[in-house]
Parts: C-alpha cells; structure tokens; sequence
C-alpha cells in the first residue's frame, strides 16, 4: 500500500521490508539485507557504465540523427525513424534516460516545421485572400448590376449587404489564428502529437527486448531465479529471442495506430520515395536534422571504444548459453558461476581503465561534440569517471528492486504465496490461456496507476502460487504480466517517459488516453500471440515442468 499510493518515494517504501520484517520475526535482518544486493544488481551496474559512455560521448545523438536522416523529413517517416532509434537505444538505456535524450532532438525538429509552417502560411494567406477578394468583389459587383436593371429601388440594400460581407469576411479568421496560435495549422499539431507520443511508446517497447531494458524485466529474472533455482531458461538469449519479435510487430502496429489516429490513412504519400513529393518543410527539416548531424563531427575516438564495447558485451551476453550450441561458458571447468553480469561487469570496469585519448596520439583528446578539449592535464583520463556513473546511476531503482527480492522471500518463508494459491483454485476449470489473459489485463489496468515495479513486486508472487496450483508452467503466466506491467501508457503518472513528454505541452490527457488505449490493446494481443506460439516451443509451456513441481512440492510442507 505504501509503495502504490505515494506517500512517501518508492526507493523509501522498497526499505519497509528491511525493517518489518525482523521486528515481526519474518526474516533475520541479515537475510533480508542479502536480498537488497544481488546478481542482477552488478548486471544493472555494469550496463549503466556503459550507457554512461553512450552518453557521454554522444553517440547516442549520432545513431538517433543518423537513423532520423535516413528515414527522411515526411511526417510518417519521421515518426517511424524517431520509433526505430529510440526502440533500439531502449534496449540498452533506460526508458526514462533514453526519452529524455531523444526528446529534445525531436522537439528541434518539430520548431523547424512550425517555424517553416508559420511562413508558409503567412505567404499563402496573403495570396489566398488578395485572390478571394477580387473574386467576391467582381461577383458582387455583377449582381449588383443585374439587380439594379430589374429593381431600382433595392440600391441601398445592395450597398448594405457588400459592406456587411467586406466586414464579416476576417472575423472567422481572426479567431481561428488565435486560437491555434502556438501551430500555424491543425496538422502541424496533429503531427507534434503524433511524434511525441511516439517517443514514449517506442522507449516502452525498446524496453521490452532486453533483460537490462527496465527494471521490471530485472525484478522478474530475480524473483523467478530465486524461487526456481533449478530452472536454467531464463537468461540474455532467450529473452531476447522471444520479444524481439514482439517489439517489431507492436513498433509497426503501433506505428499504423498513430499514423491512422494523427496522419490520417494516406500511407501511399508516406512510403512514396518520390523526391518530387517533397515539400518546402520537409526539406527544410531533413536541412535541420543534418546541420545538427554535421554539428557532431567526424566520429571519435571514445565513440568507437564505446560501439565496440557495446558490441562486445552483446555477443559475449549471447554467446554465454545459446542453448542449441556450447557457450563459451563450457570452457570452464566449473559450471554456473559465470552469468550476464560477469560480462557486463568486467567490461563497464575496462571503461575506468581504458584512456579517452588515442594510444601513440598527441592530438588533444575529443569531446562529447566532436570538438578538442582546451585545457586536458591528464593525458590519460579514462573513457568515464565515476562521477559519470554516478550522475546515471538509478540507485532508487536498485533500492526498489532489491526491495522486491525482500519481499518474495517473506512471502516464500512465511507460506503467503501457498494460502493465495489455494484461495485462487476455483479458476482450475479455465484454460491456461485464459489464466494468462486475465492476468494480462489486470495488471495492464492496475499499472496505470501505480509504479511499473511496484506492480510487478505484488503480483509475480501471487501468479506464481497460482500457476503452480492450477499445474500451469509459471513462465506463462509470469512473462506475459511482466511484460504487460510496462503498458502503463495511457496516463502522465503511468511512467516517467510519458511525464516527459507530457511536459512539452503538446499532448492533453485526452489525447495519451486515446492513443494509449489503443497501443495498450496492441500490447496485450500481441504477448498474448506470442506465448501461445513461438513461446510454447522455446520455453516447453505445455509440461508442467520438474522444478515447478518440486518448488510446489516444497512450498506446501
């Protein structure tokens, strides 16, 4: 309840359990402590020391302005390479951390097509009503003359009636002007809503691809590996093996579900690759984008260090266990003590040591913007400091997740997930499908609402008991929730992200609750395909597999 109303910050209510729990002879304060610090704590760790670098570096502006300049200036199109970039940049940033990078990039954009839009419309406004004018002139004037031959004396009304049309004529206008002031047209607002909102959605679902992409995926991978030691399936690879096709669909579906609601339905006009189509705004635009790549410079040194690091720790993360071959994990002798976060550990420890300067070069070293530093005393500064960790380090969320551990122990030594599984055994007559559907769809509704990880933290031990009371494999009902957790779309409070961009005061609620629900159907419908398909193979769902039965088997004695 603390942690789902607010009354104090989420890192301080993750601290309940640490306290609590000792007084009521729950757990011993050192057991509970060892449950705030643990593998997949480094795993964040690690990951953060390089996302430091990414940031650092700039080189997520350049993959985003590069990626942007490729898809082109149309509306659609930018809104499409806008998704791309930051899909991909949430899969190994955090949501928050990667809207609050691309949003400004954005927003430049958009106040090049509204400052274009304005000019635009001043200039054929005045050639619209100077062309306007003379016609209504010419039209009154011969009907004037025709009435005046068939009745001499309506000469008066006639000459009433053109001075009520001449004054009536900018009044509508006027109005019109004022109250769209801030965009020249209904369609240049039509497209800062679709592009804004777009950012949020794409970070949401970048975040789903990866274990490290937000911290509910992380809270998941814990609590399942603490309650079923025994289940080796749940690592990099196949995680990411099994969203990554959910993330390409609901990009795209996403994608039409704005166009269609913002843009209308002229995708012909948007994928055309005609440059004759081209207006004066969009080239000027794609001007804008590239005077902004041009700005970055030629790549630098750190920006390659950084790329093949990036590089490096993703193939060593798929590479450890791929399942259908020997990782290179067989080449130890003893088994299981390397994991994701050994990897990225030792490479975010390799960014403190490796200089930021070219080994042999007596170049100054290269900044963030492409630029030379004036003033370098140390030759031999490392790629990131730990005062650059420590500005993007979420120690909150390391508090909240650690939190969540704590609380699935109490639950697990004190017997609650047993008593709620049992209260739930009327549901035994519903297909496991439906028992996922429905879970699906409560904690989609209750994290709109409520924090993504406090959610998370209530229900994984409740599904849990519930799976294994009515012989359901667990990962089908505790994959879908965990990643519906993250649809909390439709409202400013859902997430950060969408406080972000509802910040920039393009959106109203009305408009995040619209397309929210919309992209929150999406989500739902495309996990849903998803674990009833290409999940069943990779997982098994449809045995009741061994270390479920004997977690079920301990857990009720």
């Amino acid at each position: 309840p603390v942690s789902l109303s607010h009354a104090v910050p989420l890192g301080a209510a993750a601290l309940v359990p640490a306290f609590l729990y000792p007084l009521f002879g729950v757990l011993k304060s050192s057991e509970v402590a060892a449950e705030y610090c643990k593998d997949t704590t480094l795993l964040l760790m690690g990951v953060i020391c390089l996302a430091a670098s990414i940031e650092k570096w700039n080189l997520h502006k350049r993959i985003a302005l590069r990626m942007v300049m490729i898809a082109g200036a149309k509306p659609g199109m930018l809104v499409l390479g806008f998704m791309c970039c930051t899909v991909f940049l949430s899969m190994w940033l955090s949501n928050t951390s990667t809207t609050a990078m691309v949003m400004p990039i954005a927003e430049a954009v958009l106040q090049q097509l509204i400052s274009t839009g304005v000019a635009d419309t001043q200039e054929d406004s005045e050639t619209v009503e100077a062309t306007e004018d003379d016609y209504k002139e010419e039209n009154l004037e011969k009907n004037q003359l025709e009435r005046l031959y068939r009745r001499d004396s309506c000469v008066k009304q006639e000459l009433c009636t053109l001075t009520e049309t001449a004054i009536s004529i900018p009044e509508p206008k006027k109005e019109k002007e004022s109250k769209n002031s801030r965009y020249p047209t209904k369609r240049d607002h039509m497209i800062c809503k679709c592009l804004s909102l777009s950012i949020t959605y794409a970070a949401t679902i970048g975040g789903l691809i990866t274990i490290t992409g937000t911290s509910t995926n992380l809270i998941f991978a814990e609590q399942f590996n603490n309650r079923y030691p025994d289940a080796k399936v749940i690592n990099f690879g196949t995680w990411f093996i099994f969203s990554f096709p959910i993330a390409i669909i609901m990009l795209l579906l996403t994608w039409v579900w704005l166009h269609f609601l913002f843009l209308g339905c002229n995708f012909r006009e948007t994928c055309s690759l005609s440059k004759k189509r081209k207006t004066r705004r969009e080239m000027l635009s794609e001007r804008k984008i590239h005077d902004e790549y041009i700005k970055l410079g030629p790549i630098s040194y750190p920006e390659v260090v950084t790329g093949v690091f990036f590089i490096l720790m993703t193939l060593l993360w798929f590479t450890r266990e791929p399942g259908f071959v020997p990782g290179w994990t067989s080449l130890f002798e003893k088994k299981g003590y390397r994991t994701d976060a050994t990897v990225s550990v030792l490479l975010g420890f390799l960014l403190f040591l490796i200089p930021a300067r070219r080994p042999f070069s007596r170049a100054p070293r290269t900044t963030a913007g492409g630029g030379s530093t004036e003033k370098d005393p140390d030759p031999l500064a490392p790629m990131i400091t730990w005062k650059d960790f420590q500005n993007l380090m979420p120690w909150e969320i390391v508090i909240l997740v650690g939190g969540g551990y704590a609380l699935a122990a109490g639950c697990k030594v004190s017997g609650l997930s047993v008593w709620i599984g049992r209260q739930l055994e009327p549901m035994s007559g519903l297909p496991p499908w439906m028992v996922t559907l429905l879970a699906c769809l409560l904690v989609s509704a209750v994290t709109e609402f409520a924090s993504n990880p406090a959610t998370l933290t209530v229900f994984l031990p409740i599904l849990s008991a519930l799976s294994e009371t009515l012989k359901i494999n667990p990962l089908h009902t505790l994959i879908p929730a965990t990643m519906c957790v993250s649809f909390g779309v439709m409202l400013p409070v859902g997430n950060p992200p969408n406080a972000i961009v509802f910040s920039y005061g393009h959106v109203q609620i009305s408009d995040m609750v619209k397309a929210g629900f919309g992209v929150n159907l999406i989500g739902v419908l495309v996990v849903m395909l998803a674990i009833t398909t290409w999940g069943v193979p990779l997982f098994n769902l449809t045995e009741f597999p061994d270390w479920a039965v004997d977690r079920n088997i301990t857990g009720s004695l």
